[in-house]
C-alpha cells in the first residue's frame, strides 16, 4: 500500500509540474515521472518478496524475476537521456515566456533609420 501511494503521489507531482511554463519545473517533472515508471515496473514484477537465488538459501522457483529489472535499468537509461536532454534546451533558451516586454516606442526620429545600409550610402555618396 505505501509503493501504491508513493508512486501516486509521484506521478500527480510530475503531470503537476510538467503542467508549468518554466522548462526547469518540465525537467523536474519528467524525473518523478521517471521515477513513478522505475517504482510501477518493479511493484509489477513482484507479487511477493523474494529471496536472491541462491541454491543453498532459496529455491530457484522463488528466486526474483529478473525481467522487471531489466526493465528498471532501461528505462533509468532513457530517463537520464531525457533528463538531459531537457537540460539542454532549457540552457539553451533565451526566454520562458513568463515576463511582459515593454511597449515599443512607435515614433521614428531619423526616417532613413529604417532603410538599412542602402539608404546610408544613398545619402553620404
Amino acid at each position: 500500500m505505501i509503493l501504491a501511494l508513493t508512486i501516486a503521489i509521484l506521478v500527480t507531482g510530475a503531470v503537476y509540474l510538467i503542467q508549468q511554463r518554466g522548462m526547469v519545473r518540465i525537467v523536474f517533472g519528467m524525473t518523478l515521472f521517471g521515477h513513478a515508471a522505475n517504482l510501477m515496473l518493479l511493484a509489477g514484477g513482484v507479487g511477493a518478496w523474494r529471496g536472491e537465488p541462491f541454491p543453498d538459501r532459496t529455491p530457484l522457483a522463488d528466486a526474483a524475476d529478473p525481467l522487471p529489472q531489466a526493465f528498471v535499468l532501461t528505462a533509468i537509461v532513457i530517463a537520464m537521456a531525457t533528463t538531459t536532454i531537457l537540460l539542454m534546451l532549457a540552457a539553451l533558451g533565451r526566454d520562458d515566456d513568463t515576463d511582459v516586454p515593454e511597449p515599443v516606442d512607435d515614433t521614428i526620429t531619423d526616417p532613413m533609420a529604417t532603410l538599412g545600409r542602402a539608404a546610408e550610402k544613398g545619402v553620404r555618396g
